[in-house]
């Protein structure tokens, strides 16, 4: 039996989960109404509900996060929650807090969110005798770390392949609250990684200023996606619950393209769900929003992969700047530009920037606001007026579900029977005087024509037969009424031939991987605790937001690194480093300060606030 390999898109809404689907998507995710790790990507139960029951009508499937850490005070309304969403028909719950193991729960399929620390085979094998059926990876694992855990354990695997990055191991990441009241882990991350910073050496020297050191570039695993499939991955995640419409449906389309193609003939593997999308519009990722793109750590470290100029979208790659005129500018491939782009550039401060676009005449782009740049500036378009006009639009993806049309006669009248590409059957009669037709052409090429009319039902006609003995007369609005009748239905019998899987989690005792847990393990409550106890833990620090000790906190460990981004790693780039950088580094933002650690044998920073006491090891390399 082939193995099924998903598509797995973000929806901030119900309008966007339905375009998702549309668009080729296998699963979405969303928000909840609460406890989830996107606080302004919340939807109603009410919403999720349609949305799961259009979604299932593809074989689609319907995940709700609720991924966030929980107070004591929060757990039975959680417990409530998660009743409500396996009553109206959702697949999966995404969950970082173990207390939601440890509550009574419905069978529901539960997913471990990467928030929950999923970067090791013994942790995953942990989660997977639990009782989860799904974890999603760590984004900074390599291939050869991810076919280590899938050697393992047998749990499915899902993997980032597109979006924003968060800078920080998910999950660890406390600068948020540190610097103020939002915590990332109550779903309110503030995003100081977009920030700009100094960067000042142990001297008090101001190596770089007002530049954004901790913001990096966007994720694009599309040509990896059988080097994953190779060592286990079988859902490929997009990121984005708060990105706009054009960015869900172009990375969809993108990815869907990139699939099928290698699911063609293909005797392993296969798509997850039923139909296929027709397309208005030609996807490409970097026409929606990026900030340029990496493949991150998923071939070791060899880029860098550092979006220091800015946070914003970069966008597509346009040309360089040939001219300027007194009244716009003269740039490379020009005729692909549009009134009302907007462009983006680094300007002669060496900032970024950008103006949009009110004409183009005889290939000078003639801007809103002409401002001074140097020639061959490259200039990028960050937002695509026409593209963005045409993806928009509902039938810029419109997916339908193959079926085949019998169309007989009966002893009292006639028969019209659907069967889809999953083998589901819908028939409808009527019973009628049957006539011969007065015109002695044949009258099938119009029944054929008619019944071909699927119009805005969720089918196309892929084969269709009309067997009559004779040439018999029927009206047009009688074979338009039967095949009403007939596509209706069919969409009823497919929604309720959904099968859902379901499983009840059963409390294990299983010994957890280690026996102490720091903050960095988000234990905010009594039912994690309990978790962690039953399963051997010793020692349970309490989680970051209910102990922060102001100034002298670490905010933060990730796998992204200054000094190689700097050309000063010792490990990597020893022999063109040159003169070894003067510590501790420091990262300035107004009045927020922060200490670089770098811990070079398992290749990661730490970032601590200003008034911690660090010690520093001699580089091993």
């Amino acid at each position: 039996m082939k193995k099924k390999v998903e598509i797995l898109a973000p929806a901030k809404n119900l309008f966007q989960g339905i375009a998702a689907i549309n668009a080729g998507a296998d699963a979405v995710y969303v928000g909840a109404p609460q406890f989830g790790a996107r606080s302004n990507a919340t939807n109603s139960v009410e919403d999720i509900k349609a949305l799961v029951k259009y979604a299932h009508l593809f074989k689609a499937q319907v995940f709700v996060a609720i991924n966030t850490i929980l107070y004591d005070n929060e757990l039975e309304d959680c417990r409530k929650l998660i009743y409500q969403l396996y009553n109206i028909g959702i697949d999966a719950i995404i969950v970082q807090d173990m207390a939601i193991l440890e509550m009574d729960l419905p069978p529901i399929v539960i997913h471990a969110s990467t928030q929950a620390n999923n970067r090791d085979p013994k942790h995953i094998k942990f989660l997977a005798e639990a009782g989860m059926k799904r974890v999603i990876l760590a984004r900074e694992l390599n291939l050869d770390q991810i076919k280590e855990i899938s050697k393992a354990t047998t749990i499915d695997l899902e993997f980032f392949v597109s979006g924003a990055l968060c800078v920080s191991f998910s999950g660890n990441c406390y600068m948020s609250i540190a610097g103020g009241e939002r915590s990332a882990n109550r779903g309110s991350c503030a995003q100081n990684c977009r920030l700009p910073y100094n960067l000042i050496d142990g001297t008090g020297t101001t190596l770089i200023a007002n530049s954004h050191l901790l913001s990096i570039k966007d994720l694009d695993l599309s040509d990896q996606l059988p080097n994953l499939i190779e060592v286990g991955i079988t859902s490929f995640k997009i990121e984005g619950r708060l990105k706009d419409l054009v960015y869900v449906k172009n990375n969809v389309s993108f990815l869907r393209k990139k699939l099928d193609a290698f699911l063609e003939n293909n005797d392993n593997f296969q798509k997850a769900s039923s139909g296929r999308t027709f397309y208005n519009f030609e996807a490409e990722m970097d026409r929606s929003f990026n900030r340029g793109y990496s493949d991150y750590f998923i071939n070791q470290r060899k880029e860098k992969i550092g979006s220091w100029e800015s946070p914003k979208s970069q966008g597509q790659v346009i040309g360089k700047l040939i001219e300027i005129k007194p009244n716009g500018y003269v740039i490379e491939n020009s005729d692909k530009l549009n009134n009302g782009d907007g462009l983006y550039f680094i300007n002669n401060n060496g900032e970024a920037d950008g103006v949009q676009i009110n004409t183009v005449v005889n290939n000078i782009v003639i801007p809103n606001v002409l401002k001074p740049l140097e020639k061959g500036t490259m200039i990028y378009r960050n937002a695509d007026a026409t593209f963005n006009k045409l993806v928009e639009r509902e039938d810029s993806a419109i997916r339908k579900i193959g079926v085949q049309l019998l169309f007989t006669e009966t002893t009292d009248g006639f028969l019209l029977t659907a069967i889809d590409e999953d083998e589901y059957k819908s028939s409808s009669s009527i019973k009628t005087n049957k006539e011969l037709s007065k015109n002695k052409d044949s009258i099938i090429p119009n029944i054929k024509k008619q019944l071909s009319k699927t119009g805005n039902t969720p089918f196309i006609v892929d084969e269709l037969t009309v067997d009559f003995s004779e040439n018999w007369f029927l009206p047009i609005a009688k074979i338009n009424e039967l095949r009403r009748v007939v596509l209706e239905q069919l969409i009823d019998i497919r929604i309720k031939s959904y099968h859902r899987k379901e499983t009840q989690l059963t409390k294990t005792t299983h010994p957890y991987p280690v026996a102490q847990l720091d903050f960095t393990y988000n234990v905010s409550n009594k039912l994690a605790r309990a978790f962690y106890h039953r399963h051997g833990v010793k020692e349970i620090e309490k989680a970051f937001e209910l102990q922060w000790n102001p100034g002298k906190s670490r905010v933060m460990t990730t796998k992204y690194c200054v000094k190689y981004e700097l050309g000063k790693c010792p490990k990597f780039q020893k022999e063109t480093m040159g003169e070894k950088l003067v510590e501790p580094l420091i990262l300035k933002n107004g009045e927020n300060e922060y200490k670089l650690k770098f811990n070079c044998s398992p290749c990661e920073m730490e970032i601590w606030e200003k008034d911690a006491e660090l010690k520093f090891d001699e580089d091993e390399f």
